[in-house]
C-alpha cells in the first residue's frame, strides 16, 4: 500500500490546500524533472517507478507540463529524496497521511507513521 504526496509549484506560499489560490500555480514538467534526477526508473507506457534505497515512488506520467502531481511513495527515504528536490525547484509538498503541508526544513513531521499504523491494521484484518 502506498502513501500518497502532492508536489504543488507555486508562487503562493501554501498553509493548506483549502485556501489555494489557483492563480498562483505554475506550469512545471515534473515528469522530465522526475526521470532526470534519480537513475534507476522503471517505465511502462505512461506509469513510472523510481526505485531507490529502500524506497519507490509510483507517478502517472502527464505528457505536458502541470501545477501539480500525485506519487506514492512506499518507504520514508522517497519523502526525503523528494523533499531535496522541492529545494532544488522550490516546490511544496502536501502530505495525504497528515493532511497538511510538509515543512521541507523541518520534515521529520509527516504522514509515514500514520501509513505504517494503517498498513498494519489492515494486515491484522487479514
Amino acid at each position: 500500500m502506498s502513501w500518497d504526496i502532492v508536489l504543488f509549484n507555486s508562487k503562493q506560499k501554501i498553509e493548506s490546500v483549502t485556501e489555494l489560490d489557483e492563480n498562483q500555480l505554475e506550469s512545471t514538467d515534473f515528469d522530465g524533472i522526475l526521470e532526470a534526477s534519480f537513475d534507476r526508473i522503471n517505465k511502462d507506457d505512461n506509469h513510472r517507478e523510481i526505485v531507490g534505497t529502500d524506497f519507490t515512488i509510483d507517478f502517472i506520467v502527464h505528457n505536458k507540463s502541470v501545477s501539480n502531481t500525485v506519487l506514492s511513495l512506499y518507504g520514508e527515504n522517497g519523502l526525503y529524496e523528494l523533499i531535496k528536490l522541492a529545494k532544488k525547484h522550490n516546490w511544496q509538498i502536501f502530505d495525504s497521511g497528515i493532511g497538511e503541508m510538509i515543512d521541507l526544513e523541518n520534515p521529520e513531521k509527516n504522514g509515514f507513521e500514520n501509513h505504517r499504523k494503517y498498513v498494519e491494521q489492515i494486515l491484522k484484518r487479514k
